[in-house]
C-alpha cells in the first residue's frame, strides 16, 4: 500500500501513551496532525514535541488532534510526555509496520554508520479521513508553524 495526497489515509490500530489502543478512524469528523519521529528524548524530538506542546491550543482550536508516532515503547512515551507536558498522545509503533506503511521508515546514515529508523515526516488528514499534505523528511525549525498554517489557510 502507498500513500499518496488525495487518497484515504490508510487506518491502523497502535497502543497509545493513554493506555489504550488506538486507530486513526477513531478521529474521523475532525483533522488530524500525524506526525513520525524518531526517538524519545533526543534533541530533535524533544524541540519538536515541545513545539507541537506550544501550539497544542491552536490546533485544538482548529478541531486538530495532534498523534505522534515513534518506534518507542508507550512507557518511554509516558515519561517523555510527564518530562516535557506533553498534552497529546504518543503511538508505540515498535514493530515500525505503520511507519512502513507511510513509507517513513528508511535506511539511515548517521557519522558513516547505516541503520533503518524514521525519517521525520509529518501528514495532514482531513476530517472524512484524506490524506491532504505531506510534509517528508522535516526539519524541526519553524515545522509546526508550518503545518498550523496550512490547517488555517487549507482546510477551514
Amino acid at each position: 500500500m502507498t500513500v499518496e495526497v488525495g487518497q484515504t489515509a490508510p487506518d491502523f490500530t497502535l497502543p497509545a501513551s493513554n493506555g489504550e489502543s488506538v486507530s486513526l478512524s477513531d478521529y474521523r469528523g475532525r483533522f488530524v496532525v500525524l506526525y513520525f519521529y524518531p526517538k524519545d528524548m533526543t534533541p530533535g524530538c524533544t524541540t519538536q514535541a515541545c513545539d507541537f506542546r506550544d501550539q497544542y491550543e491552536k490546533f485544538s482550536e482548529l478541531d486538530a488532534v495532534i498523534l505522534g508516532v515513534s518506534p518507542d515503547s508507550v512507557d518511554r512515551h509516558n515519561k517523555f510526555i510527564e518530562k516535557h507536558e506533553l498534552p497529546f498522545l504518543l503511538l508505540a509503533d515498535e514493530d515500525h509496520q505503520v511507519a512502513e506503511t507511510y513509507d517513513v521508515w528508511k535506511l539511515k546514515k548517521n557519522f558513516g554508520r547505516e541503520y533503518e529508523g524514521i525519517e521525520r515526516s509529518t501528514f495532514i488528514i482531513d476530517r472524512e479521513g484524506n490524506l491532504v499534505k505531506e510534509f517528508r523528511k522535516v526539519r524541526v525549525k519553524d515545522h509546526v508553524e508550518e503545518a498550523l498554517q496550512y490547517i488555517e489557510n487549507n482546510l477551514q
